[in-house]
């Protein structure tokens, strides 16, 4: 049986959509390596600007997200979903004016859910186990626009998310709290080095998962730098392994860059460029904090975690 689904990703920075057709096998783990990726697309929304700021989404941002979700179900419709569900994360948990949002997506016929930090993780751990399939334990840093949730994944006969935690920072929040000047001072990153190590001090024990694994639209758009993929394109960044030493580079190239220069490199889009400085701190900071050399990037990430977990209930796992 081909069932499609569309998931709808309201982040903090960006909103995704990911349509998926699900060829129903005899088992779990077939019917789980017959998802198919139909389409995939994201903008950046900045459903988060100055939250921080004024405890409420602003209204251009809100009509912003209204009116990419309205092309979203569009979409959706050419290509004959069975169901559209979304999922809202950092920036609908903490605003004061989020449930009226999720009210109105809910009114475009999206069967949108705010989820949980901890919700938020689990989805981000099903996405990396089943999209990369790590061959130890591992750690997964899903660095999003309003949070960064960082989870402990066990690779036994299977696998299982033994921790997690989700630390209520991301680029839009770094950035508007410590980017104060164009290009950014290096006394301004550092002091956003040291507000994320006092988080990572309470996960010290992180440090003994083998292989890190990175989420987000930084880690991907670094490996599209690294690697020169323009235009992007999914598969040739999925599983691919970035250094330490090339995240060091990036971050002291661009962040010698004026806004302006950044938002000239083909491969990264234009508001990304506001924010991708602090996405890039954040994974430094992270692999020196554990001390590892390199980290595998992911190109899955809630949206396909969530795919997954559908198809897991309907297995009744």
């Amino acid at each position: 049986m081909n069932y499609r689904i569309a998931v709808v990703d309201v982040g903090t920075y960006s909103t995704r959509l990911l349509i998926s057709a699900i060829h129903k096998k005899y088992t779990l783990e077939e019917t789980l390596n017959s998802i198919e990726d139909v389409f995939s697309v994201g903008r950046i929304t900045a459903l988060g600007r100055r939250l921080k700021e004024t405890g409420y989404l602003q209204e251009e941002a809100i009509n912003e997200v209204l009116s990419t979700l309205k092309e979203y179900v569009l979409i959706s419709k050419e290509y004959k979903v069975q169901e559209i569900i979304g999922y809202a994360t950092q920036a609908c948990r903490e605003a004061k004016n989020g449930q009226e949002l999720l009210e109105k997506i809910k009114q475009l016929g999206i069967d949108i859910k705010l989820i949980t930090g901890e919700e938020e993780a689990y989805l981000s751990f099903l996405a990396t186990a089943y999209g990369i399939k790590p061959e130890d334990d591992f750690v997964v840093i899903d660095q999003g626009g309003g949070s960064t949730e960082f989870v402990y994944g066990e690779k036994n006969s299977g696998y299982r998310m033994e921790k997690s935690v989700s630390f209520p920072f991301g680029i839009v929040t770094l950035t508007e709290r410590f980017i104060k000047s164009d290009p950014p001072k290096k006394e301004q990153l550092e002091d956003m080095r040291d507000f994320i190590i006092e988080h990572l001090k309470k996960i010290e024990d992180y440090k003994e998962g083998k292989q890190f694994i990175g989420l987000g639209g930084t880690i991907t758009t670094l490996v599209a730098l690294e690697k020169n993929i323009f235009p992007y394109v999914s598969s040739k960044v999925h599983g691919q392994v970035l250094s330490k030493k090339s995240i060091e580079s990036w971050l002291e190239k661009l962040s010698s860059m004026t806004l302006e220069e950044r938002r000239s490199i083909p491969a990264i889009e234009d508001k990304r460029a506001e924010a991708i400085i602090s996405g890039i701190v954040i994974f430094d900071t992270a692999l020196e904090f554990f001390g590892k050399e390199s980290i595998t990037v992911s190109d899955w990430g809630l949206r396909h975690g969530a795919v997954i977990k559908r198809v897991m209930e309907r297995f009744n796992v």
